[in-house]
């Protein structure tokens, strides 16, 4: 993800730190022959040259947001055996890369080192900007060709506290024809990767979705422009190039230092998710230092008389009154610093979702609902709650995002949006968790089950008639439904059975052909299709004649039985006559 228009990372001391000793020793290291003012001048402007590889449309990402996630401030320490620059340390979980993620941005290094041998690429920049922007994938949630389990989406870019861009790709990339959105694990806006794109995989398509894919368009991108990578002004443009902020620049140099001093593989799916990010609403007010209290007058000198006729003797002085002591002021009470909605949580709670289950292709009847409450069970409004969907099934919310943000209402309740269950099955998980504060959120279980249908109806005249040793003319076809409804893509079987009491598959009577032309009983694997209707291949009958049952069956139940007749032509067969020897299996 990129960076968010007009916030920043929030920076405490160690922050400024470690981003400016990561650019220090970048600088020193990598760019002896750049002087530091021209350093100063590359990361205070952010000046690019024009692009040669694709229109100049402002940067890869649209400025969709991004992960803050700071690395520790102990870096791994590096193998010593190793001596390639891509050292391993197995002594912190955030040196960790998925395997298949890890191997996408090295073969893109490889590929860009023979391209553009000049850019000095290392596939550790690749690695920092992919965890800043989607955390490697996601954890690295992706199938054994590279694509993400599922879409990886940036906010709609509606002008709503992000740049506005209108639609340029017809939704093709990311679900939406009204505005683009970043897509994929290294978040390209359409526009972009419309020229960007490249086929990392060898598969011959340019998907953004694909890791593979997506890490070698990083890096044509960003070693356009003749951009060195092991200079320091180079490194600079390019990163700037990518999102223009110095906030995004300080913290991919920072993980680029950390991944350049030790990393390791670690299975797919199982790395870390950042938890932070640039569009969390967690500013606070600084609170002003109390003002000094005003200081008392001094009490005033005693006057000194006179005699009052230009001298001669001097009378007695009288005692002068004691000054009456000034009342001490009350010293300001300091102001406090407000407490923000989210300040007051203490936990999250259901707020009465029901049982989440669909079946694949059906948007989900039931919606999560999250409220916030304090630590004695009051509600809180207006706190920004993040829903996340994690594991194997491809369930998005509405729009195609697997993240979602909503700020709870009067009653202190976020809505979900609705869940949409895409085509593989099993059980998947949505977290609620309050933006900007860890506090005890909640897990919702669900699931995705198989395309079902309750019913099931014959579409044509039964039963279908035969001569022995003959084909039927018609081909059985029926129409599956489910509470009503056309029930498309689901899966089905047929069946020649014994009798109506015994479905054992029958050995004689009416077969189908498999594709080398032997007899088969039993049909597996069937789907209806979009319309609900399933048609059965050409039927064909042996030498024995009768009555026979074919029996179909789906998902969900549904069953329907239809009558064949074998018989010579002009017969009135309703019973099988002595059975022929069926062809040869």
């Amino acid at each position: 993800m990129a960076a968010h228009i007009g916030r920043r990372l929030r920076k405490g001391a160690a922050t400024t730190a470690v981003a400016a000793a990561a650019v220090a020793a970048l600088s020193a290291s990598q760019a002896p022959g750049v002087t530091g003012e021209d350093n100063g001048r590359q990361a205070a402007t952010g000046a690019t040259a024009p692009v040669p590889d694709g229109p100049a449309d402002g940067n890869a990402t649209g400025n969709s947001p991004y992960y803050t996630d700071l690395p520790p401030l102990k870096s791994p320490a590096p193998s010593p055996s190793s001596g390639s620059g891509t050292s391993v340390s197995r002594g912190d979980a955030e040196a960790g890369i998925p395997a298949t993620v890890l191997d996408a941005y090295k073969k893109a290094e490889a590929e860009l080192r023979s391209a553009k041998p000049g850019c000095n690429l290392p596939w550790q920049l690749l690695a920092a900007i992919g965890k800043v922007e989607s955390g490697h994938a996601r954890g690295g949630r992706v199938d054994a060709d590279g694509t993400t389990v599922g879409r990886i989406l940036g906010p709609q870019l509606d002008g709503n506290g992000f740049a506005l861009i209108q639609d340029t790709d017809d939704g093709a990339y990311d679900g939406n024809r009204t505005y683009d959105q970043a897509v994929g694990p290294m978040q390209f806006i359409p526009s972009t990767w419309a020229w960007a794109g490249r086929d990392g995989n060898g598969d011959a398509a340019k998907d953004p979705n694909n890791v593979y894919d997506a890490a070698l368009a990083a890096g044509h991108y960003l070693c356009r422009n003749d951009w060195d990578m092991s200079t320091a002004g180079g490194l600079r443009s390019a990163i700037l190039s990518y999102n223009n902020s110095q906030d995004y620049l300080d913290l991919v140099l920072n993980w680029l230092e950390y991944y350049r001093k030790g990393s390791h593989t670690i299975p797919d799916g199982t790395g870390r998710i950042p938890e932070r990010r640039s569009d969390d609403d967690s500013h606070r007010t600084t609170s002003p230092k109390p003002s000094d209290p005003p200081r008392t007058k001094p009490a005033p000198k005693p006057h000194k008389p006179g005699n009052g006729n230009g001298g001669g003797e001097t009378p007695r002085p009288k005692p002068p009154t004691p000054p009456t002591p000034p009342t001490p002021p009350t010293p300001p009470v300091p102001p406090t610093t407000p407490q923000t909605p989210t300040d007051l949580v203490d936990h999250l709670e259901d707020a009465g979702t029901g049982k989440l289950t669909a079946m694949a292709g059906d948007a989900f009847a039931e919606r999560i609902g999250t409220r916030a409450e304090t630590k004695v069970g009051k509600s809180v409004a207006k706190v920004r709650i993040r829903f996340t969907i994690t594991g194997d099934t491809d369930t998005t919310f509405a729009g195609g995002e697997t993240v979602a943000t909503v700020a709870t209402d009067a009653k202190g309740v976020a809505l979900a949006p609705a869940l949409q269950a895409g085509e593989k099955t099993g059980d998947f998980k949505v977290t609620a968790a309050v933006v900007g504060r860890s506090v005890k959120g909640v897990d919702y279980a669900a699931t995705v089950t198989e395309r079902a249908a309750d019913a099931l109806t014959g579409t044509g005249d039964t039963p279908l008639t035969c001569t022995p040793g003959g084909e039927f003319a018609d081909q059985v076809q029926v129409k599956a439904t489910y509470k009503g409804a056309v029930a498309d893509k689901v899966a089905a079987t047929a069946t020649l059975v014994t009798s109506a009491t015994d479905a054992t598959e029958n050995d004689k009577g009416p077969y189908f052909k498999s594709a080398d032309g032997k007899p088969v009983r039993t049909l597996t694997g069937l789907r209806t299709d979009a319309k609900g209707v399933l048609t059965l291949p050409k039927l064909y009958a042996d030498d024995t004649a009768g009555t026979f049952l074919l029996r179909i069956t789906t998902t969900g139940g549904a069953t329907l039985t239809v009558e064949l007749k074998v018989a010579a032509a002009g017969a009135d067969s309703t019973a099988s006559a002595t059975p022929s020897p069926s062809p040869s299996a």
